[in-house]
C-alpha cells in the first residue's frame, strides 16, 4: 500500500523529525493527485520555512478511528515526533455512535503518547441532513478527547473550505486542489508552533 512505502521511506529519513497525517480520504487526496493532497502541501510549507520535518501522509480513504486504531502499530514504525489524528469524518457518515468513536480515538491517544509520539486532534464536522442531536453529540468528540488527552485540538480540518463549492469536488465532499491548498495553510498555522525546534 502506499502509505505504507511512505512510512518505510520516512523511517529511512536522516536528520528529520517526522509528522504523520493519519487520517482517510481527506488526508489520502481523494480524486487529486497524491502531490496536491493537503499532506504534500504541508510538505512545502514547512520545507519553505527551513524547518527540519519529513511529513507521511498516512490517508487511506474509507477509514474510520476502528480503522486508524487497528493501523497504529505501522504508524510508529516511522517513529514519529508528532501525528495529527484527522480520523472520524467516516464514523460519522456511517451513523457509527459518537461514544464508539470517542473510545477509539482515546485509545490512538493512549498508543501513541505511550510510543512517545505527540497527537494532535482534528476536528470534524456533519452534514445538516444527520440531524441536529447527532450532529452535536459527533462534534463534542473531538474537543473531549482533546481535554481529556491533554492534547491540541485543530478545531475543524475543513475550516474555509467545508462546504465552499468551488473549493470541493462534484461530491461536494472532497476537497479539490485549491481546498487542499487551503486546508495545507490552515493545518499549518495550527501545527508551526509544534514543529519549532525545541
Amino acid at each position: 500500500m502506499r502509505w505504507l512505502l511512505l512510512l518505510a521511506m520516512a523511517c529511512t529519513a536522516y536528520g528529520t523529525e517526522t509528522l504523520v497525517c493519519l487520517g482517510d480520504s481527506l488526508t489520502a487526496g481523494f480524486g487529486i493527485d497524491e502531490a496536491q493532497a493537503f499532506p504534500a502541501k504541508l510538505q512545502e510549507l514547512i520545507t519553505a520555512d527551513g524547518l527540519d520535518w519529513k511529513v507521511v501522509n498516512a490517508g487511506v480513504s474509507g477509514d474510520t478511528t476502528a480503522g486508524g486504531l487497528g493501523r497504529i502499530a505501522w504508524v510508529l514504525k516511522s517513529k514519529p515526533t508528532l501525528v495529527l489524528v484527522a480520523l472520524g469524518g467516516n464514523d460519522g457518515l456511517r451513523g457509527i455512535k459518537p461514544s464508539a468513536m470517542r473510545a477509539n480515538l482515546e485509545k490512538i491517544c493512549d498508543r501513541l503518547i505511550r510510543a512517545k509520539a505527540r497527537p494532535v486532534i482534528a476536528g470534524m464536522q456533519m452534514p445538516v441532513n444527520l440531524g441536529d442531536d447527532y450532529r452535536t453529540a459527533f462534534a463534542e468528540v473531538f474537543p473531549a478527547v482533546a481535554a481529556k488527552k491533554e492534547v491540541p485540538l485543530l478545531p475543524f480540518l475543513l475550516e474555509g473550505v467545508g462546504g465552499v463549492a468551488e473549493l470541493n469536488q462534484a461530491d461536494g465532499i472532497h476537497p479539490t486542489a485549491e481546498g487542499h491548498a487551503r486546508m495545507a495553510a490552515h493545518v499549518y498555522a495550527f501545527l508551526k508552533p509544534h514543529l519549532q525546534p525545541r
